[in-house]
């Protein structure tokens, strides 16, 4: 007898189907799974006879063969186990083969028969219900695949109550769609002390989604302005936040099938490999940079990264996205992140404080920048230097603007971008930042002393016509916040005011 069970593989965010076949026949006692699967796949067959007997039920004496198609496709991970079990439970007659052959299964087995929690269900969900099929899953993810929209989610705890479903003595509720609880309700930019112009410079590039470089002497508190962006973004719409949600149910970073609005904030440490932070691996698994998709990534300490990881960000900054090529598979990841990183101006941090920079000032500290490349820099649209706040002002300063006030202002900059990018019939921008072409010029018109400003300053300094377009990007979101139509030779000014064009020298 054969059964057959619709099942899945991933090559990154792609769900590929897997007919997954189920032969019972006469022989010597034998277990077998062929197909091109892994190691833990290869185990599943353990797993799921220690499943099937924890219920009372022994696989019976006769040659047991479960292929995978396509044979060619390589098959990772434990998520195959619930598709073997329900088909051999179709294959011995427990369950029925017409209610099962409607769904797409994916979970892994305990040995005492639970359905254990597995990545990637919720684009799974979302690829089933596109083929107007159900889903059986997990009951711990059953709330992440409602998030697909799909009506037909089945999420047993135990292989026991898939029987019972399936049978008519148990019925599994639908599971609802959650959200996680936030985490951003404690901080707050007026926790900040000071530090007024790097507010500002904060302001603009959540307003625009530009990138940043702080640079200032230990403990002056770029950290926490980095941290406090996160404060000042609007949440993710309903779009943005299953793009998000895909990505980290794939990479297994999605907790309790809950999805969460707010927008990723990814810190790694400046020890991370190149892997880990553009993505790869043997599994080619998502890296940090699409892990902080639609949101923050902050690289603290930035020229202690290795140069190479860093150099890896260059593409994805400019396309959005990251392609992770091995020998049998090209994976491509989405990563629409925005850049915010922090150094020390030089290696001991205090160049300008003659009574603590080092010996070797400023050449220290000229080495030290030099470890960021020119073509780096150029894609970073904002640098600004935050000083260290003199004990008596942080001891009186006032308490500044609270990140709800700051919020308001980035809401309605960006609500006008996103009416002017609608008049031009476009809807899948949202921000400045990703203007390009012929549509840049069209929006960032100048007055005829504002284009003056910027050529000479731009001929002057030799700025890339990446670096020219970017800081076009930088004053347009400028004169928005001020609710201007037009950029002036004001926006134009500030915005060049943010580009670094030397390293720091000794005052």
């Amino acid at each position: 007898m054969l059964s057959r069970i619709n099942t899945i593989a991933f090559n990154g965010l792609e769900i590929l189907d897997v007919d997954l076949q189920i032969q019972i026949s006469a022989g010597l006692p034998a277990f077998t799974i062929v197909g091109l699967p892994d190691k833990a796949v290869a185990e599943s067959r353990e797993r799921v006879r220690a499943a099937l007997n924890s219920l009372g039920l022994s696989l019976p004496a006769k040659r047991i063969t479960v292929n995978l198609a396509p044979a060619d496709l390589l098959k990772e991970g434990s998520h195959f186990d619930l598709p073997i079990a329900l088909g051999l439970l179709v294959n011995m007659g427990v369950v029925p083969a017409e209610e099962v052959n409607r769904y797409v299964v994916l979970g892994e087995l305990g040995l005492d028969g639970s359905i254990i929690s597995v990545n990637g269900v919720l684009p799974v969900a979302i690829k089933a219900n596109q083929k107007n099929m159900g889903l059986i899953c997990p009951s711990a993810q059953g709330g992440e695949a409602a998030w697909s929209g799909l009506k037909d989610i089945v999420a047993p705890q135990n292989l026991l109550q898939l029987i019972n479903h399936f049978k008519g003595t148990q019925l599994i509720p639908m599971p609802m769609p959650e959200k996680a609880e936030q985490k951003i309700s404690l901080l707050d930019l007026k926790d900040v002390k000071g530090q007024e112009s790097a507010k500002k410079a904060l302001e603009v590039a959540a307003a625009g989604k530009h990138n940043m470089l702080m640079i200032g002497p230990p403990g002056s508190g770029k950290s926490m302005l980095a941290q406090r962006l996160i404060t000042i973004l609007p949440p993710l719409t309903a779009k943005e936040a299953l793009e998000t949600s895909m990505i980290h149910s794939v990479a297994g970073a999605l907790k309790d099938g809950k999805i969460s609005f707010e927008r990723p904030f990814r810190d790694p440490h400046h020890s991370a490999s190149t892997p880990a932070l553009v993505g790869g691996g043997r599994k080619a698994t998502p890296g940090e940079i699409s892990l902080a998709h639609n949101g923050v990534l902050f690289l603290d300490e930035l020229p202690e990264f290795n140069r190479a990881t860093l150099e890896a960000l260059r593409q994805p900054l400019e396309n959005g996205s990251i392609t992770i090529s091995r020998v049998n598979a090209h994976t491509v990841y989405p990563a629409k992140f925005q850049l915010v990183a922090a150094m020390n101006p030089c290696r001991c941090g205090h160049l300008g404080n003659h009574e603590l920079e080092c010996a070797r000032a400023p050449l220290c500290a000229e080495e030290y920048q030099n470890k960021i490349s020119g073509p780096l820099l150029d894609r970073i649209d904002i640098t600004i230097d935050v000083p260290a706040v003199n004990p008596w002002d942080l001891a009186n300063a006032k308490e500044g603007e609270s990140s709800a006030e700051v919020l308001k202002r980035v809401m309605a900059a960006r609500k006008i971008q996103k009416q002017r990018f609608e008049s031009f019939g476009i809807h899948d921008m949202q921000t400045n930042s990703e203007l390009k072409g012929e549509l840049l010029e069209q929006i960032c018109t100048l007055e005829d002393d504002a284009k003056q400003l910027l050529i000479t300053f731009a001929e002057k300094n030799h700025l890339s016509a990446r670096a020219y377009h970017r800081t076009l990007r930088l004053a347009r979101t400028i004169a928005d916040l001020q609710n201007s139509e037009k950029i002036f030779k004001m926006h134009i000014a500030e915005a060049l005011s943010y580009r670094r064009i030397r390293p720091l020298k000794r005052n």
